[in-house]
């Protein structure tokens, strides 16, 4: 345990009913006692208390819960101060605390003694984030599950495999006299196997979902004059973006975050894509190319009252380029039709002066698609680097276990441990001694 006692101020920054200060460290109940002028506090309960200043005048009636520790979130003793909301009050208790030998806590230093003393792994310590930053229902509903361990029960699964095939690699190099089953090696290929299909699976699923945390981002585009900023406005049900018959009007790409169903997205209005003489104009249309590449979802706008043209033909090829979710729409529908038609594929017909709901039923439905399944999702660029290495030392691991190099796959694998388990809690060589000794009662 670290021998300073912390404090932060644990609510948004505001006016609010509440105001929570919480206190960790040995010396959290002292100070706590002192400030309240009680004997003691009960644990796990929470008990009304006047508090007092230095000068015992009083600045508050709250509600103080101490947590004995090791039964804590940092595992050490924590005192939480829930006092009337407000900037003043909760500022003013966190000095006094300051004023009797605690200071500010470092930004997640109250994460990072939780897994320092044992209480959280990486994931968790993670997922606490994210779920703070959560935009969907589904979000939340995933972070959840990693709170409760699955991603680490996860890990733990793979680093098990990995261990056994070290363990037994180590004594085929050490321990050679040793009897060793006879169909060990195959059992190894067996779980090379299965341990590559259950990562290259999470991290395809890992991809797909990838905007479900941040929240899934949609490019609209289309040439000049289509229709896109009519739709954004639609979208927010605000005029956000300016409306006018001049082509080139949207010049820089324009972001809003919109709720549709039970995610928050945001939506990027492009600027039209043209051939363009004008030097911001072409800068726009990059980042509008850009734009396409970060999205999740791209909805392309077609014009129904005019002829197919060239600029048309450059957002057909953009479409059929990308690998994203699509969405077409014919505008101006009410109209009359001289687009052809034929050049489109699965379009929904859309007037954005009238009726949008079913390119939102659209949007919810590829939402949900992409948010809604039971695989292993990992919701980090460190987690996503971790199992990529993983596998790549594992595939590396093929060639010297079949031409029997042992000490070049023990190498790999070991490789392949330390980074699995970054994602959880960092590896240490004795695990894999423990069950080197354990299981084969080597060295008696």
């Amino acid at each position: 345990m670290s021998e300073d006692t912390i404090v932060a101020i644990a609510t948004a920054n505001g006016i609010g009913s509440i105001s929570i200060i919480r206190v960790s460290g040995k010396d959290a109940l002292p100070i706590a006692l002192k400030i309240s002028h009680k004997d003691n506090f009960v644990p796990r309960y929470a008990t009304l208390s006047q508090l007092f200043n230095g000068s015992d005048e009083l600045i508050d009636e709250a509600l103080v819960v101490y947590f004995k520790n090791p039964f804590s979130f940092t595992g050490e003793d924590i005192i939480e101060f829930q006092c009337h909301g407000g900037v003043a009050v909760a500022n003013i208790i966190m000095q006094e605390i300051i004023n009797y030998g605690a200071r500010i806590a470092n930004p997640g230093e109250f994460s990072k003694r939780a897994f320092l003393n044992g209480k959280i792994d990486l994931s968790k310590a993670e997922a606490i984030s994210k779920l703070i930053e959560a935009r969907s229902e589904d979000a939340v509903k995933l972070l959840a599950r990693q709170l409760k361990g699955e991603l680490s029960s996860f890990v733990e699964d793979i680093r098990k495999d990995l261990l056994f095939m070290l363990a037994y690699t180590e004594v085929s190099i050490d321990y050679a006299e040793e009897d060793l089953p006879t169909d060990i090696f195959d059992q190894i290929q067996k779980k090379l196997d299965s341990i590559t299909i259950k990562l290259d699976n999470t991290l395809d699923a890992s991809k797909r979902r990838e905007g479900l945390i941040e929240g899934f981002k949609v490019a609209i585009i289309g040439k000049p004059n289509v229709g896109k900023s009519s739709l954004l406005n639609k979208l927010l049900n605000f005029d956000r973006a300016i409306i006018s018959d001049i082509a080139g009007t949207t010049r820089d790409t324009i972001e809003e975050s919109v709720k549709i169903g039970t995610h928050i997205i945001k939506i990027v209005d492009t600027a039209g894509i043209r051939d363009a003489s004008d030097e911001i104009e072409k800068i726009g249309i990059e980042k509008s190319l850009a734009a396409v590449e970060e999205s999740d979802i791209v909805i392309a706008l077609f014009d129904n009252s005019q002829k197919k043209s060239h600029e048309d033909n450059k957002i057909l090829d953009i479409m059929n380029a990308t690998d994203k979710e699509k969405i077409v729409i014919l505008n101006k529908s009410d109209l009359d039709n001289t687009f052809d038609t034929s050049v489109l594929s699965d379009f929904i017909h859309l007037s954005t002066k009238e009726d949008i709901n079913p390119l939102i039923k659209k949007l919810e439905d590829l939402l949900d698609n992409n948010s809604h399944s039971d695989e292993m999702t990992l919701i980090s660029k460190r987690q996503v680097d971790s199992v990529s290495q993983t596998l790549f030392h594992i595939g590396e691991s093929r060639q010297p276990i079949q031409t029997g190099e042992l000490e070049f796959f023990a190498h790999h694998i070991n490789e392949a441990i330390e980074n699995i388990s970054n994602i959880t809690r960092p590896y240490e060589h004795t695990q894999m001694l423990d069950v080197m000794f354990g299981e084969f009662c080597l060295g008696k």
